[in-house]
Protein backbone atom coordinates (compact mmCIF):
# COMPACT_ATOMS: atom_id res chain seq x y z
CA UNK A 1 0.00 0.00 0.00
CA UNK A 2 1.40 3.32 -0.65
CA UNK A 3 2.13 5.79 2.37
CA UNK A 4 -0.05 8.54 2.38
CA UNK A 5 0.81 11.85 2.89
CA UNK A 6 -0.32 14.82 5.18
CA UNK A 7 -3.92 15.00 4.93
CA UNK A 8 -6.73 18.07 6.54
CA UNK A 9 -9.39 19.03 5.58
CA UNK A 10 -9.51 22.24 2.33
CA UNK A 11 -12.63 24.06 2.66
CA UNK A 12 -12.44 25.00 -0.98
CA UNK A 13 -12.63 21.20 -1.96
CA UNK A 14 -15.15 20.51 0.68
CA UNK A 15 -13.28 17.39 1.81
CA UNK A 16 -9.82 15.54 3.02
CA UNK A 17 -6.80 16.05 0.73
CA UNK A 18 -3.15 16.11 0.93
CA UNK A 19 -1.54 18.96 1.37
CA UNK A 20 2.47 20.17 1.13
CA UNK A 21 4.34 22.76 2.98
CA UNK A 22 6.11 25.72 1.13
CA UNK A 23 7.44 29.26 2.15
CA UNK A 24 6.12 32.14 1.48
CA UNK A 25 6.80 36.24 1.93
CA UNK A 26 4.76 38.14 4.16
CA UNK A 27 5.40 42.24 5.11
CA UNK A 28 4.56 43.32 8.73
CA UNK A 29 4.61 46.53 10.55
CA UNK A 30 6.34 46.40 13.92
CA UNK A 31 6.76 49.50 15.74
CA UNK A 32 6.69 51.77 12.59
CA UNK A 33 9.18 49.65 10.83
CA UNK A 34 7.84 47.01 7.30
CA UNK A 35 9.58 43.74 7.68
CA UNK A 36 9.42 41.16 5.15
CA UNK A 37 9.20 37.59 6.82
CA UNK A 38 9.66 33.98 5.44
CA UNK A 39 7.03 32.04 6.96
CA UNK A 40 5.32 27.74 5.99
CA UNK A 41 2.26 27.65 4.27
CA UNK A 42 0.10 24.43 3.70
CA UNK A 43 -1.26 24.41 0.38
CA UNK A 44 -3.59 21.86 -1.07
CA UNK A 45 -2.43 19.34 -3.68
CA UNK A 46 -5.69 19.52 -5.40
CA UNK A 47 -6.67 23.56 -5.58
CA UNK A 48 -3.49 24.96 -4.34
CA UNK A 49 -5.50 27.05 -2.15
CA UNK A 50 -3.99 27.33 1.84
CA UNK A 51 -5.07 25.30 4.47
CA UNK A 52 -5.34 26.56 8.35
CA UNK A 53 -3.93 23.17 9.62
CA UNK A 54 -3.07 22.56 13.59
CA UNK A 55 0.03 23.60 14.54
CA UNK A 56 0.73 26.38 12.03
CA UNK A 57 0.09 29.25 13.49
CA UNK A 58 2.26 28.74 16.27
CA UNK A 59 4.76 27.89 13.70
CA UNK A 60 4.59 31.04 12.00
CA UNK A 61 4.76 32.78 14.80
CA UNK A 62 7.84 31.08 16.11
CA UNK A 63 9.04 32.09 12.37
CA UNK A 64 8.19 35.48 12.86
CA UNK A 65 9.84 35.75 16.15
CA UNK A 66 12.96 34.35 15.16
CA UNK A 67 13.32 36.34 12.12
CA UNK A 68 12.86 39.76 13.88
CA UNK A 69 14.96 38.74 16.38
CA UNK A 70 18.00 38.18 13.89
CA UNK A 71 17.27 41.18 11.69
CA UNK A 72 17.02 43.60 15.53
CA UNK A 73 19.94 41.60 16.82
CA UNK A 74 17.99 40.73 20.07
CA UNK A 75 18.58 37.93 21.98
CA UNK A 76 16.95 34.58 21.61
CA UNK A 77 14.31 32.41 23.85
CA UNK A 78 17.18 29.96 23.42
CA UNK A 79 19.80 31.93 24.24
CA UNK A 80 18.97 33.30 27.71
CA UNK A 81 17.89 29.97 28.66
CA UNK A 82 21.62 29.12 28.09
CA UNK A 83 22.80 31.99 30.10
CA UNK A 84 20.55 30.00 33.09
CA UNK A 85 22.29 26.46 32.63
CA UNK A 86 25.90 27.95 32.06
CA UNK A 87 25.83 30.10 35.18
CA UNK A 88 23.53 27.74 36.84
CA UNK A 89 21.32 30.50 38.09
CA UNK A 90 17.67 30.72 38.04
CA UNK A 91 15.16 33.23 36.00
CA UNK A 92 14.71 35.74 39.15
CA UNK A 93 18.07 35.61 40.78
CA UNK A 94 19.51 36.10 37.11
CA UNK A 95 17.25 39.11 36.58
CA UNK A 96 18.40 41.18 39.75
CA UNK A 97 22.07 40.16 38.90
CA UNK A 98 22.17 41.73 35.58
CA UNK A 99 20.12 44.67 37.16
CA UNK A 100 16.51 44.02 35.94
CA UNK A 101 13.37 43.85 37.85
CA UNK A 102 12.92 40.63 39.31
CA UNK A 103 10.35 39.02 37.12
CA UNK A 104 11.89 40.61 33.64
CA UNK A 105 13.57 37.10 32.79
CA UNK A 106 10.32 35.59 33.50
CA UNK A 107 8.72 37.71 30.83
CA UNK A 108 11.50 37.50 28.35
CA UNK A 109 11.26 33.24 28.55
CA UNK A 110 7.16 33.42 28.28
CA UNK A 111 7.71 35.71 24.72
CA UNK A 112 8.15 39.57 25.44
CA UNK A 113 10.54 40.99 23.58
CA UNK A 114 13.51 42.63 25.48
CA UNK A 115 14.43 46.02 24.41
CA UNK A 116 17.95 46.44 22.68
CA UNK A 117 19.80 47.75 25.57
CA UNK A 118 18.71 45.02 27.61
CA UNK A 119 19.25 42.55 24.84
CA UNK A 120 22.83 43.53 24.76
CA UNK A 121 23.44 42.69 28.69
CA UNK A 122 22.26 39.38 28.34
CA UNK A 123 24.46 38.99 25.04
CA UNK A 124 27.66 40.47 27.26
CA UNK A 125 27.15 38.10 29.96
CA UNK A 126 26.79 35.22 27.67
CA UNK A 127 29.91 36.23 25.59
CA UNK A 128 31.79 36.88 28.84
CA UNK A 129 32.25 35.20 32.30
CA UNK A 130 34.35 38.28 32.88
CA UNK A 131 31.33 40.71 32.49
CA UNK A 132 29.04 38.16 34.46
CA UNK A 133 30.68 38.40 37.40
CA UNK A 134 30.87 42.26 37.15
CA UNK A 135 27.30 42.45 37.47
CA UNK A 136 27.31 39.84 39.75
CA UNK A 137 29.68 41.73 41.95
CA UNK A 138 27.68 44.76 41.33
CA UNK A 139 24.36 43.40 42.67
CA UNK A 140 25.64 40.62 45.31
CA UNK A 141 22.99 42.38 47.90
CA UNK A 142 19.95 41.67 46.04
CA UNK A 143 20.55 38.00 45.55
CA UNK A 144 20.06 35.33 47.92
CA UNK A 145 23.21 33.85 49.44
CA UNK A 146 22.99 30.36 48.29
CA UNK A 147 21.85 31.49 44.65
CA UNK A 148 25.37 34.39 44.48
CA UNK A 149 27.61 31.35 45.18
CA UNK A 150 26.24 28.86 42.77
CA UNK A 151 26.57 31.70 40.02
CA UNK A 152 29.71 32.65 41.02
CA UNK A 153 31.28 29.37 40.90
CA UNK A 154 29.76 28.56 37.38
CA UNK A 155 31.64 31.70 36.66
CA UNK A 156 35.08 30.46 37.69
CA UNK A 157 34.58 27.62 36.19
CA UNK A 158 33.95 29.20 32.96
CA UNK A 159 36.66 31.66 33.02
CA UNK A 160 39.30 28.69 33.79
CA UNK A 161 37.85 26.57 31.09
CA UNK A 162 39.65 27.67 27.94
CA UNK A 163 43.19 27.67 28.31
CA UNK A 164 44.11 27.48 24.51
CA UNK A 165 45.00 30.86 22.95
CA UNK A 166 42.62 33.58 21.54
CA UNK A 167 43.54 32.70 18.05
CA UNK A 168 42.59 29.41 18.33
CA UNK A 169 39.23 30.04 20.13
CA UNK A 170 38.43 31.93 17.09
CA UNK A 171 39.21 29.21 14.74
CA UNK A 172 37.41 26.59 16.42
CA UNK A 173 34.40 28.95 16.75
CA UNK A 174 34.58 29.74 12.85
CA UNK A 175 34.68 26.04 12.11
CA UNK A 176 31.46 25.42 15.05
CA UNK A 177 30.11 27.92 12.95
CA UNK A 178 30.69 26.68 9.17
CA UNK A 179 29.78 22.97 9.46
CA UNK A 180 26.39 21.30 11.04
CA UNK A 181 28.18 18.41 13.04
CA UNK A 182 32.07 18.54 14.50
CA UNK A 183 33.59 15.60 16.47
CA UNK A 184 36.33 16.26 18.52
CA UNK A 185 38.40 13.79 16.07
CA UNK A 186 37.06 15.95 13.05
CA UNK A 187 38.33 18.99 14.75
CA UNK A 188 41.98 18.18 15.75
CA UNK A 189 42.45 17.16 12.14
CA UNK A 190 40.94 20.08 10.89
CA UNK A 191 42.87 22.52 12.89
CA UNK A 192 45.93 20.95 11.82
CA UNK A 193 45.14 21.24 8.29
CA UNK A 194 44.23 24.93 9.14
CA UNK A 195 47.75 25.26 10.19
CA UNK A 196 49.38 23.99 7.25
CA UNK A 197 47.52 26.01 4.68
CA UNK A 198 47.64 29.16 6.53
CA UNK A 199 51.01 29.14 7.32
CA UNK A 200 51.99 27.59 3.60
CA UNK A 201 49.88 30.55 1.89
CA UNK A 202 50.71 33.69 4.23
CA UNK A 203 54.36 32.82 5.93
CA UNK A 204 53.33 32.29 9.56
CA UNK A 205 51.27 30.06 11.78
CA UNK A 206 47.47 31.57 12.29
CA UNK A 207 47.68 30.00 16.09
CA UNK A 208 50.95 29.23 18.25
CA UNK A 209 50.05 25.89 19.86
CA UNK A 210 52.21 22.66 18.56
CA UNK A 211 50.37 19.34 18.10
CA UNK A 212 51.48 16.15 18.81
CA UNK A 213 51.64 13.10 17.46
CA UNK A 214 49.28 10.89 18.60
CA UNK A 215 47.96 7.44 17.46
CA UNK A 216 44.70 9.09 15.44
CA UNK A 217 47.15 11.74 14.34
CA UNK A 218 48.15 14.84 15.34
CA UNK A 219 46.10 16.11 17.93
CA UNK A 220 46.60 19.60 19.91
CA UNK A 221 46.78 18.84 24.29
CA UNK A 222 44.93 21.25 25.29
CA UNK A 223 41.73 21.23 22.70
CA UNK A 224 41.51 17.64 23.26
CA UNK A 225 41.03 18.06 27.36
CA UNK A 226 38.60 20.94 26.01
CA UNK A 227 36.25 18.38 24.08
CA UNK A 228 37.79 14.80 25.70
CA UNK A 229 34.13 14.31 27.29
CA UNK A 230 32.78 14.02 24.00
CA UNK A 231 34.40 11.40 22.33
CA UNK A 232 33.35 10.14 19.07
CA UNK A 233 30.13 12.47 19.22
CA UNK A 234 29.30 15.57 18.20
CA UNK A 235 30.40 18.19 19.94
CA UNK A 236 27.24 20.09 21.84
CA UNK A 237 27.36 21.54 25.42
CA UNK A 238 25.70 24.77 26.37
CA UNK A 239 29.26 25.94 27.50
CA UNK A 240 30.42 26.51 24.29
CA UNK A 241 27.80 28.98 23.83
CA UNK A 242 30.96 31.43 24.79
CA UNK A 243 32.76 30.57 21.41
CA UNK A 244 29.80 32.47 19.91
CA UNK A 245 30.80 35.47 17.59
CA UNK A 246 34.42 34.84 18.03
CA UNK A 247 35.29 34.03 14.86
CA UNK A 248 34.30 37.49 13.77
CA UNK A 249 38.02 38.47 14.56
CA UNK A 250 39.74 36.51 12.44
CA UNK A 251 41.48 38.29 9.46
CA UNK A 252 40.59 37.98 5.86
CA UNK A 253 43.06 35.76 5.36
CA UNK A 254 42.54 33.49 8.40
CA UNK A 255 39.34 33.23 7.23
CA UNK A 256 40.29 32.46 3.37
CA UNK A 257 42.27 29.51 4.91
CA UNK A 258 39.71 28.18 7.07
CA UNK A 259 37.44 28.32 4.61
CA UNK A 260 39.53 26.48 1.84
CA UNK A 261 39.90 23.86 4.68
CA UNK A 262 36.50 23.26 5.78
CA UNK A 263 35.08 23.76 2.37
CA UNK A 264 37.52 20.33 1.06
CA UNK A 265 38.45 18.63 4.31
CA UNK A 266 35.57 19.33 6.51
CA UNK A 267 33.43 17.17 4.55
CA UNK A 268 34.88 14.16 5.77
CA UNK A 269 34.91 12.30 8.89
CA UNK A 270 37.20 12.52 11.24
CA UNK A 271 38.69 8.75 10.39
CA UNK A 272 38.86 9.58 7.00
CA UNK A 273 40.81 12.53 8.02
CA UNK A 274 42.57 10.55 10.13
CA UNK A 275 43.73 8.49 7.43
CA UNK A 276 45.04 10.88 5.36
CA UNK A 277 47.55 12.32 8.44
CA UNK A 278 49.00 9.05 8.78
CA UNK A 279 50.66 9.45 5.69
CA UNK A 280 51.61 12.96 5.53
CA UNK A 281 55.42 13.53 6.49
CA UNK A 282 55.30 15.28 9.78
CA UNK A 283 53.12 12.92 11.70
CA UNK A 284 55.27 10.14 10.09
CA UNK A 285 58.78 11.49 11.09
CA UNK A 286 57.57 12.47 14.79
CA UNK A 287 56.60 9.20 15.38
CA UNK A 288 59.34 7.49 13.95
CA UNK A 289 60.66 4.61 15.15
CA UNK A 290 57.69 3.99 17.30
CA UNK A 291 55.71 0.79 16.46
CA UNK A 292 51.90 1.67 15.76
CA UNK A 293 49.88 1.70 18.81
CA UNK A 294 52.40 3.52 21.06
CA UNK A 295 51.34 6.50 22.95
CA UNK A 296 53.68 9.48 22.32
CA UNK A 297 54.07 13.53 23.52
CA UNK A 298 56.36 14.10 20.60
CA UNK A 299 55.27 17.40 19.08
CA UNK A 300 55.48 17.92 15.92
CA UNK A 301 56.66 21.69 15.11
CA UNK A 302 54.95 24.52 13.48
CA UNK A 303 58.22 24.57 10.49
CA UNK A 304 57.68 20.23 10.01
CA UNK A 305 54.06 21.43 8.78
CA UNK A 306 55.01 24.01 6.49
CA UNK A 307 58.05 22.17 4.89
CA UNK A 308 55.64 19.53 4.25
CA UNK A 309 52.46 22.00 3.45
CA UNK A 310 55.18 24.00 1.32
CA UNK A 311 55.91 20.70 -1.01
CA UNK A 312 51.98 20.17 -1.38
CA UNK A 313 51.67 23.39 -2.41
CA UNK A 314 53.55 23.29 -5.82
CA UNK A 315 52.26 19.80 -6.54
CA UNK A 316 48.75 20.74 -6.04
CA UNK A 317 48.33 24.50 -5.76
CA UNK A 318 46.24 24.29 -2.38
CA UNK A 319 45.71 27.95 -2.36
CA UNK A 320 42.48 26.54 -4.37
CA UNK A 321 39.54 24.21 -3.65
CA UNK A 322 39.99 22.50 -6.51
CA UNK A 323 43.49 22.35 -5.60
CA UNK A 324 43.18 20.96 -2.09
CA UNK A 325 40.37 18.51 -4.07
CA UNK A 326 43.38 17.10 -5.88
CA UNK A 327 45.22 16.40 -2.78
CA UNK A 328 42.65 14.38 -1.18
CA UNK A 329 41.49 11.69 -3.39
CA UNK A 330 45.14 11.45 -4.16
CA UNK A 331 45.79 10.74 -0.34
CA UNK A 332 42.48 8.59 -0.18
CA UNK A 333 43.57 6.51 -3.63
CA UNK A 334 46.94 5.29 -2.46
CA UNK A 335 45.76 5.15 1.50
Amino acid sequence: MAKKGRVDFCVECRKDTEYVFQKKCIMQTIRDHEYKFEITAALCRECGSEMDIPGLTDRNIKEIDEQYRAAEEIITIEDIEKLMKIYHIGKAPLSLALGFGEVTISRYLAGQMPSGEYSDIMKKALASPDFMKEMLEENRSKIADSAYKKAAAAIEELRNLFTVSQKMLMVISYVFESLEEVTPLMLQKLLYFIQGVYYTLYGSPIFAEDCEAWVHGPVYRKVYDLFKDFKYNPIEDDRFVLLKGRSCELTEAERHAADLVVNTFGIYGGKVLEKITHREDPWRTAREGLVENALSREEVPKETIRVYFDKVNRMYGIGTEEGLNRYIREMLRSA
